[in-house]
């Protein structure tokens, strides 16, 4: 990494920042980003508004991307990201007078995802490459059954997307056949209502109604993504503008403190620690 990038933006793990005005229980807190944090970002602001009635938390999704343009243009608070922020998006900020600071929260997993009924357990990264290169188009060409392969990827401002770019194609285009969904849950969705689709989500949207695949003999797992041997693996962020100050600091502090850090665990992401 180059020195001159780590000049520009601050990175930290775990953040305790303590100290808050009690005025800053009567401000609004907006959280904008990420749909694979939105589940971590909208349960701890569920718990923490309880504790702190007076304050109003405004959340939505719309994809990593999204959420850091808002805190460059300043509608944000706290931007959720699946990614780490980009050299081009740092510059954009710098522009802005916007000093990007990244808060680890949790660990995810991106997981790909069948139908129930697909009798295949094990893919490798290699094949999962081709198969979003449209370079393998059918089931049994995996000893699966007779079926045309109906792919389901993130859009392009997704950082679930920008992760899978980068660990899975390696920086190859998805084939244009893909149908690109705006999140997690959408990607759950179309996988539910297709026996013949794959897709991809973050561990914490699994669910019966679709099936986990195994990378590479590898399961996807708490333990797996914490010890590294899952290959799919990567940390979840919140942004803010600066070192954060007032409601924004103690929302952070709330969630990577160990009653935050159980909703993350609870939500289905791997905790910090």
């Amino acid at each position: 990494m180059k020195k001159s990038f780590w000049s520009k933006v601050i990175v930290f793990s775990m953040v305790f920042c303590f100290g808050i005005s009690g005025s800053a229980f009567a401000e609004s807190l907006v959280i904008k980003g990420s749909t694979t944090v939105l589940p971590v970002a909208q349960m701890a602001a569920e718990v923490y508004m309880k504790m702190h009635p007076d304050l109003n938390v405004s959340i939505s999704g719309g994809g990593s991307g999204n959420g850091i343009k808002a805190l460059i243009d300043g509608s944000t608070d706290i931007a959720n990201a699946s990614r780490f922020i980009k050299q081009k998006e740092i510059d954009l900020a710098m522009k802005n007078n916007v000093f990007p600071v990244a808060h680890r929260v949790a660990i995810d997993a991106i997981v790909p995802v069948v139908h129930p009924t697909n009798r295949i357990k094990n893919i490798t990264l290699a094949q999962l490459k081709s198969i979003y290169r449209a370079e393998i188009r059918n089931w049994k060409e995996l000893g699966g059954e007779d079926r045309k392969i109906v792919i389901i990827s993130r859009d392009t401002s997704s950082g679930t997307y920008e992760v899978w770019h980068k660990k899975v194609m390696k920086k190859e285009r998805v084939a244009p056949t893909a149908q690109l969904l705006a999140s997690n849950g959408a990607v759950a969705q179309a996988v539910t209502n297709n026996k013949h689709a794959i897709g991809y989500v973050g561990i914490g949207y699994l669910n019966k109604n679709i099936k986990a695949l195994d990378v590479s003999g590898v399961t996807p797992s708490v333990t797996t993504a914490l010890n590294g041997t899952y290959p799919i693996a990567r940390p979840l962020f919140m942004f803010t503008n600066g070192w954060p100050k007032g409601v924004a600091s103690d929302f952070i502090n709330y969630v990577v403190s160990p009653k935050g850090q159980k909703i993350v665990e609870e939500e289905g992401f791997v905790p910090l620690y």
